[in-house]
């Protein structure tokens, strides 16, 4: 295979805004991405101190022709590279998953227009507004308007020549009021056109506007004496001041905006729009992106932002977005809101987007439940700062009673589930007393000398439950096996579910609904659960020994090999002579039996 001379192919792209595209070697388009600088951004792909991920190493492995497209200004790269995306769909490009066909309303171009919904746009000269992403509240604004204004149903030609040469009859619809009978001039085509326009300014957010002007014709019809008319106008009044209460989210000074917001992971990202005119959500649509490379937050965003513009014909001046965006243009203004009614425009935008990317993220887990397993061992990498992901972890907890019965325990978590074959117990044999720390000592030295010995591969993370002196007496173990570097070690504090890391005196803490510190908790709960039950085992035993340590003539010898055949005081209290004689001598079958019969009389 013939090698790409990169440094050529840089020194013919120049310095200015544009497109670039990345062909291989069969001429394959991979490739298209935006830039202000272009020989800065592609130049940027060969640099060998760039820290790529996999995916973007291998793109640039496969480059064997770069080609470019210069432009005027960013915007108009960030508009070329949208369009030239979805014309090619190249393979290493996002992916905007969204194959639906959206319903329009239209006020369609002809005598007396009707209005209805579509999902066809024809280049017929008529008016389309949308698309609805909502199917429910594109038909809550067309029976709005079926209730408000009495327009035309039939597809009939309502020409003046035919009108005036009376073809046309009035049908059922004239009958039960829901038409004024256009169609034998009943109803002027200068009143008719006055209600397309309200219905246009409904469409376009401007309601407050209309409610202005129907109390207006109310007002006059009664300085006129024209009550019945007035009434009409007050029952139409009516019926608009209940939509606008329903649809106004924030204060209606507020014209003509778009808001977007935005949720990702390591695989997917999502993008909640809304568009606001005069105070009210016209329009609203969550789209998902699938990453190729990657992309950062503030790519995809634009991304996102320049297919809504597009889509739903937005032509506002400010763009609301939850942070700062390079991309320059003297027509557009970027907001990053602190307070005030933008604010709480955006926080429902990113609620919305968050519940989308929840759903979605169960429902692709419920199909494949390895992405949930990956998305939590990266997110516990992310989070805990890991160089590898915590595919094996392992967490020590101690107990004992007052000093006496210590043990330790050992839970193990392949995968970020329970792995129970793999638990162990441990019986503390150096340590006298009640001394926490150097029960961990050598709980952790003796679990990992075995491992080390019979080359079993060590967990890329260890937890310690406990604070900074238990953390300290595990290192110590790892130090004297020359493995502290070779794994991660945290602890964890009961009380504020603080982290710790070896050598830094300051704790992390995790948000507390994160699901690191949800694993991490259960880690330290089940190590919890598995160390006090062998505890408390070996306590009642060591209760159960030292009750039959006190019968005359039963020593420790005696009474280990008593408990170990029958288990349990109670049923060596109900054996017969026979098998008790099996394990006693004859004065020791006297003593046991004499002690027993002498509780019983008590």
């Amino acid at each position: 295979m013939i090698a790409f001379d990169h440094r050529k192919a840089l020194a013919d792209i120049p310095h200015n805004p544009g497109v670039y595209q990345y062909w291989d070697n069969n001429g394959a388009l991979m490739y298209i991405g935006k830039a202000k600088d272009l020989r800065n951004r592609v130049g940027s792909y060969f640099n060998s101190d760039n820290q790529m991920n996999g995916k973007t190493k291998v793109l640039v492995s496969r480059i064997r022709n770069i080609t470019f497209t210069i432009v005027d200004t960013e915007i108009d790269a960030w508009l070329l590279e949208n369009s030239l995306i979805k014309k090619h769909q190249p393979k290493y490009n996002i992916m905007l998953k969204d194959d639906k066909t959206y319903p329009w309303i239209i006020i369609k171009k002809e005598p007396f227009p009707r209005v209805f919904w579509t999902r066809n746009m024809i280049k017929d000269g008529s008016t389309y507004f949308g698309p609805y992403a909502s199917l429910g509240m594109m038909h809550i604004i067309l029976d709005l308007i079926k209730e408000t204004y009495t327009l035309r149903t039939c597809n009939l030609p309502l020409t003046p020549p035919n009108i005036d040469a009376g073809k046309f009859k009035v049908c059922l619809e004239y009958q039960i009021g829901n038409c004024k009978g256009p169609c034998q001039a009943y109803q002027s085509l200068e009143e008719y056109d006055n209600n397309i326009e309200e219905i246009k300014d409904i469409l376009n957010g401007k309601i407050g506007t209309v409610i202005k002007n129907v109390k207006n014709v109310i007002k006059v019809s009664v300085e006129q004496l024209n009550f019945e008319y007035a009434h009409q106008y007050q029952r139409k009044l009516r019926v608009l001041e209940k939509y606008q209460s329903k649809s106004t989210v924030v204060n209606s000074a507020i014209t003509n905006i778009d808001v977007v917001s935005i949720a990702s992971d390591e695989r997917y990202a999502f993008v909640n729009y809304l568009k606001v005119m005069n105070g009210s959500i016209i329009q609203t649509q969550t789209i998902e992106i699938k990453k190729r490379l990657d992309e950062s937050d503030e790519e995809l965003l634009t991304i996102a932002i320049t297919e809504f513009r597009t889509k739903f014909n937005s032509t506002s001046k400010e763009i609301i977005v939850p942070f700062d965006i390079t991309l320059q243009d003297s027509n557009l203004k970027f907001t990053v809101p602190k307070l005030g009614e933008k604010k709480k425009l955006l926080e429902l935008s990113e609620k919305n987007v968050m519940f989308f990317k929840r759903e979605k993220l169960n429902q692709y887990e419920q199909l494949n439940p390895d992405l949930r397993t990956d998305r939590i061992l990266t997110q516990m990498q992310k989070d805990l700062r890991l160089t590898q992901l915590p595919k094996h972890i392992e967490c020590f907890d101690n107990s004992n009673f007052q000093g006496k019965y210590p043990v330790s325990a050992i839970v193990v978590f392949k995968d970020a589930k329970p792995s129970k074959k793999d638990y162990r117990h441990f019986n503390v044999k150096t340590v006298e007393g009640p001394n926490d720390f150097a029960t961990m000592e050598e709980a952790v030295f003796r679990r990992y000398k075995r491992m080390l010995d019979e080359e079993d591969t060590l967990p890329q993370l260890i937890i310690i439950d406990g604070g900074k002196g238990q953390l300290s007496s595990a290192m110590t173990s790892l130090k004297k096996l020359g493995i502290e570097k070779r794994v991660t070690v945290i602890g964890i504090a009961k009380r504020l579910e603080e982290l710790y890391y070896p050598g830094d005196s300051y704790p992390l803490y995790l948000d507390k609904k994160s699901e690191t510190l949800k694993v991490i908790q259960q880690l330290r709960d089940e190590a919890h659960r598995f160390g006090i039950t062998f505890h408390r085992k070996k306590r009642d035993q060591g209760t159960l020994k030292t009750e039959l340590e006190q019968i005359l003539g039963i020593g420790k010898n005696t009474a280990d090999k008593l408990l170990r055949h029958f288990k349990s005081v109670k049923k060596i209290r109900e054996a017969n002579e026979e098998e008790l004689a099996t394990l006693l001598n004859k004065s020791q079958l006297k003593a046991l039996l004499s002690y027993f019969s002498s509780e019983d009389t008590k």
